[in-house]
């Protein structure tokens, strides 16, 4: 895989609590240089986007309900409304995973389908396709429940399932700290349960080249990293993965 087709997978990433003005300038400046799709930031952020963005091809996404998906339905669709008249071209919102747990899956269905149809109604205003990505955060799900989800998802109009926050904290029961990102066996699981058509993106814990290959090769045609300039500069343009023969 050619890096110019690596590069439109990468949503550059910088969701920290500390980031500032000038750590959200320099992530749209390393964008604008290795021509990534995104760039992935707090809402706050996207008016300074959009300028250091204007007349590129470069898009904005933003964060809804993150990191933990524990406000109301109504409320994530607000705030997607106002993302996208600030400039949003992209919302990842996040699910209650509490609910998922439990197993009140039209409860999640109908918060992944406010903020769709707030994105729609938004788009719409401002001329734009809004892409929705709906976070899950796999690392709290068993595989039955992800692919739940994913169905969930699919029957709202969303656009994309994605792994991880990568703020979640799982923990064993001795109380030590579990993986809490991305891994190939979601992808996978994910990708079936979405179909071919349907988007997929890996997140959490994606620093590397190699990693990065794991998830596109296993079904992610998107990847959430802070680390992309990194996987850009190590990647190895011989790599070939299944199903992207360029």
């Amino acid at each position: 895989m050619k890096k110019e087709t690596l590069a439109k997978f990468i949503d550059h990433t910088m969701l920290a609590q500390t980031a500032g003005i000038k750590e959200i300038i320099r992530l749209c400046a390393e964008a604008k240089n290795y021509k990534f799709k995104s760039v992935c930031i707090n809402p706050v952020y996207i008016p300074v986007c959009k300028s250091e963005l204007n007349q590129t091809d470069v898009k904005i996404c933003t964060v809804i309900g993150f990191p933990l998906g524990a406000t109301s339905s109504k409320d994530k669709a607000a705030e997607t409304v106002e993302a996208i008249i600030n400039g949003a071209d992209e919302v990842d919102m996040v699910i209650n995973a509490g609910a998922a747990l439990e197993c009140r899956f039209s409860s999640i269905e109908m918060d992944i389908a406010e903020v769709v149809q707030a994105a729609r109604f938004a788009g719409e205003k401002v001329g734009k396709q809004i892409v929705v990505k709906v976070i899950l955060e796999t690392c709290f799900l068993s595989d039955e429940t992800i692919v739940t989800c994913c169905q969930c998802a699919v029957r709202t109009g969303a656009d994309f399932v994605k792994t991880s926050t990568g703020f979640a904290t799982p923990k064993d029961s001795a109380g030590n700290i579990l993986p809490n990102g991305a891994s190939a066996h979601h992808i996978q699981i994910m990708r079936k349960a979405v179909g071919k058509d349907f988007g997929v993106k890996a997140s959490g814990g994606i620093r590397n080249a190699k990693k990065t290959a794991e998830m596109i090769a296993a079904g992610a045609n998107r990847i959430g990293t802070s680390s992309g300039i990194q996987i850009m500069e190590n990647w190895d343009e011989s790599l070939k993965i299944p199903g992207w023969d360029d």
